[in-house]
């Protein structure tokens, strides 16, 4: 299958990012939207995108898109749809979805009219009453944003954060998603040294592992489209081979440290699992007491931001002990996430750069450090 349209869905804060890589990989007629990006291609991109792609959520397959008013006009834009050549006879096909600024606004109502015409539309080409729903499944997702309609097939399965190193969390941790992309905003290419001294699970450190290796997140995982009967096995085996074939092989400086060993811990489990361990390092430590790993790189890091009073009131004097004991790291880049809103001025000083994230349902900032000459003087 050729010219196919995708989307993928992103953090608040990636699209950008997510738009950037996916030119990378030689996606055609790419467009950056609000929370999401759009591309073209055959199922050959569509895997590579699933196997490579270290910002995205998931790789939706546009089936549709309409203007739907009424319930009428959605069943009858998903009747018209040609779901028989995606969903086979015995296929199982849930609906979930959402709705933004609409006059459909029930989703539990727009998921049963989108049910009842894709088993309407189903039943009439494969001639039978009833569907079984016994065979794989083909998750169907839709969108109403002002009244227009995106009807998609989900091919990731699991979101594409899900990588499949880290089993087991600790009790903040960070999405794998938006830890590469605030890597990749460092522009840490494996060169320099890297810490994090706050880890936690590892997820920081790991990513900026598999970036400096350049090898793909998805290379063990599964992916549901690698079970649709219309995609080619070799489109997976050929995309995986080339990610392979790409990576690197060389001595990277990469250190995660936590004053919690048991976080400590659970992160060598977790580079072990993504296969990374030989070049990724891990110890106990305090931030704000441990000396600096190395005379200059890049300090990235997702620290507790307290979420109640007491903790909020620890957290602030976390960072003014943190921006004390680097007062004078200039040849350091900082990078720091956090939800506190006068997070610079309990480090003592103002970022360079600040851009917005959500870190799951919390608004965070993300402060740059990066102009240290400016710092000497």
């Amino acid at each position: 299958m050729k010219d196919l349209q995708f989307i993928v869905p992103c953090l608040f804060g990636l699209e950008g990012i997510a738009g950037d890589e996916l030119r990378r990989l030689g996606m055609e007629n790419v467009r950056v939207e609000d929370r999401r990006v759009l591309f073209t291609g055959d199922t050959g991109a569509m895997a590579k995108a699933n196997i490579c792609l270290r910002t995205g959520e998931r790789v939706m397959l546009v089936l549709a898109q309409f203007e739907a008013k009424s319930f009428e006009e959605l069943f009858q834009g998903v009747y018209r749809t040609n779901l028989e050549d995606f969903i086979p006879k015995d296929g199982q096909f849930p609906v979930k979805g959402h709705c933004l600024n609409s006059q459909l606004m029930s989703v539990s109502d727009c998921q049963a009219i989108i049910k009842k015409a894709a088993s309407k539309r189903l039943g009439e080409k494969y001639g039978i009453s009833w569907l079984p729903e016994s065979g794989i499944k083909f998750q169907l997702h839709f969108t109403i944003l002002n009244d227009q309609v995106t009807l998609s097939l989900d091919t990731s399965g699991p979101g594409l954060h899900k990588r499949g190193y880290r089993a087991v969390g600790n009790d903040a941790p960070l999405h794998e998603t938006l830890a590469a992309g605030m890597i990749q905003l460092t522009r840490f290419r494996g060169r320099e040294f890297l810490w994090d001294p706050f880890c936690g699970s590892g997820t920081i450190p790991i990513e900026a592992a598999l970036i400096a290796k350049n090898r793909a997140p998805g290379l063990n995982r599964h992916f549901s489209a690698e079970e649709y009967p219309w995609v080619e096995k070799s489109v997976w085996t050929q995309g995986k081979e080339e990610a392979k074939d790409k990576e690197f092989n060389g001595k990277y400086r990469i250190m995660g440290s936590d004053s919690d060993p048991s976080c400590v811990s659970l992160s060598f489990a977790n580079a072990r699992k993504a296969g990374v361990s030989d070049c990724v390092t891990f110890q106990d430590g305090d931030a704000t007491k441990m000396s600096l790993p190395s005379d200059s790189g890049i300090l990235i890091c997702n620290p507790p931001y307290g979420e109640r009073m007491m903790e909020q009131q620890s957290a602030q004097r976390l960072y003014s002990a943190l921006g004390r004991h680097l007062k004078f790291a200039n040849d350091w880049k900082k990078f720091v996430i956090t939800s506190e809103p006068e997070f610079e001025h309990y480090f003592g000083r103002r970022a360079d750069k600040k851009r917005k994230f959500y870190n799951g349902k919390i608004k965070c900032d993300y402060y740059m450090f990066t102009d240290n000459a400016r710092k000497k003087k």
